[in-house]
């Protein structure tokens, strides 16, 4: 049977995994045709988190109607679809800009989730991804904001086919990469949120030591739900990877 596991290290919440990350590790037991047989990219695929992605704590994973779910004790935790639509991609910003920008995030100041994988700032270096997003210029009127990231090789791994011989940071940790990003973006020192939908493809996984640039940007919102987009750029300027996420607003004492 195939299991899926979120090991303490990729939390979010201290208590539950981190969204992008738990949502990239189920995607990567979808079953797909990779585009021109490549085997580090990915279609569009969909991932609704039903619950807070449990720690250290094996789910059970099944094809259930055409989806992918992880479930424990019968209950699902996260289902994942095949998207019929691509994410929008969100303007790139310069690696300088983005690096500026990174001392005004405001998770330096105050942060709900210290401790989480992709932007908590009790993480250390190749611990945590650190990626640190502050505010750049608008597009479109609608607010913008961005970080730079090495992928660490803590983050590597080895069991796909490359179209090169570089190493390249796991799917999981691709899709972690385009995820708090958003969560900022729609404004987490207003209001406290989690991720509930990620829709993400990666056109290919980010080379380890090579630096990136991640940009978010905000899509409005309705009732409890924020949307919000992001897209993770290369040093060459290429989109390697695009997401749109929805955000669901929550009890402050539910993640105490």
């Amino acid at each position: 049977m195939t299991e899926l596991l979120v090991p303490r290290r990729f939390r979010g919440p201290s208590s539950s995994g981190n969204g992008g990350w738990t949502a990239g590790a189920l995607a990567g037991l979808v079953d797909h045709d990779c585009p021109d047989n490549r085997a580090d990219a990915w279609p569009a695929i969909r991932v609704a988190l039903r619950r807070p992605p449990p720690l250290d704590t094996p789910m059970a994973v099944a094809v259930v109607d055409g989806s992918t779910e992880a479930s424990i004790d019968g209950e699902v935790v996260a289902r994942a679809t095949l998207s019929d639509t691509d994410p929008v991609v969100v303007e790139p910003v310069p690696a300088a800009e983005a690096r500026a920008a990174m001392a005004t995030y405001p998770g330096l100041t105050s942060h709900p989730f210290p401790g989480c994988f992709a932007c908590g700032t009790d993480r250390e270096e190749g611990d945590g991804l650190r990626i640190f997003p502050g505010r750049v210029p608008d597009q479109e009127g609608a607010t913008r904001i961005a970080s730079v990231w090495t992928p660490h090789p803590s983050t590597a791994e080895d069991y796909h086919t490359y179209v090169d011989e570089l190493p390249r940071a796991s799917l999981a940790t691709t899709w972690a990469s385009i995820d708090c990003v958003g969560g900022w973006a729609g404004d987490l020192t207003e209001r406290l949120m989690v991720l509930g939908r990620m829709t993400a493809r990666v056109e290919t996984l980010p080379v380890i030591g090579e630096e990136h640039v991640v940009v978010g940007l905000a899509r409005g919102s309705e009732g409890r739900r924020t949307f919000t987009a992001s897209t993770l750029y290369d040093s060459d300027g290429r989109a390697v990877a695009s997401a749109e996420h929805v955000w669901v607003a929550i009890d402050p004492a539910d993640f105490a």
